[in-house]
């Protein structure tokens, strides 16, 4: 699941991550946080909220496929 850090009405993407890994249902999802703010303390952020991979904005589209290419091989 591909989600922005930066949502409207008051939730974030680190919120949408916790929640998820919090259920049985969807606990193991792959989770790729999309981010303005390429600092350690923003990735280590993404890493706290259960986020598996952290990209900064403007995503590469070739990076990006890549990177699920790799995750749908392995899943």
């Amino acid at each position: 699941m591909l989600c922005d850090l930066g949502l409207p009405d008051g939730i974030t993407g680190f919120d949408v991550a916790r929640e998820l890994r919090s259920s049985p249902e969807t606990g193991t999802i792959y989770l790729v946080a999309i981010s303005g703010y390429p600092r350690p303390k923003d990735r280590g952020r993404s890493q706290d909220a259960g986020f598996d991979v952290h990209l900064t904005k403007p995503i590469d589209p070739a990076s990006l496929d890549q990177l699920l290419g790799k995750q749908r091989s392995s899943g």
